[in-house]
């Protein structure tokens, strides 16, 4: 069911995007500047969390807009981080026995915050344009 959005709540909701994605910064920045990790702040983090809740609340209101492709976005950039994350930590964790593992987690936690900084810098950014994400 394609939901018609007036403009009023078309704007609304462009603006809780903005807080979303905000959200999302704010998890990634408390992890790059704090104890955590880049990625583990941006999975665990209550910053992250919260836009992710918030995503889904969004969802029904932006069907059928150009608004749906960036909560889309947004909901799969956590997924896929949570999968990756638990992949890499399911390869690195027997490797730690031969010392290899330590690096292979390192490594892949650095490349998948660095990926979930990509795909927040991203998509805040079309947001910001007024251009939708493109269909993966």
């Amino acid at each position: 069911m394609n939901v018609i959005i007036q403009d009023e709540d078309l704007r609304g909701s462009q603006r809780m995007l903005h807080i979303i994605y905000a959200l999302h910064a704010l998890g990634i920045g408390l992890g790059a500047f704090g104890a955590a990790s880049i990625i583990g702040s941006f999975l665990f983090g209550w910053p992250s969390i919260i836009a992710v809740v918030l995503s889904y609340l969004e969802r029904d209101k932006v069907r059928g807009t150009w608004l749906s492709s960036h909560v889309d976005w947004v909901i799969r950039t956590f997924w896929i981080a949570l999968v990756w994350s638990v992949l890499v930590l399911l390869v690195s964790l027997p490797l730690m026995l031969v010392v290899l593992g330590f690096g292979t987690l390192a490594l892949g936690m650095f490349l998948l915050g660095v990926w979930a900084i990509y795909r927040i810098a991203r998509g805040w950014l079309r947001l910001k344009d007024g251009q939708p994400m493109p269909a993966e």
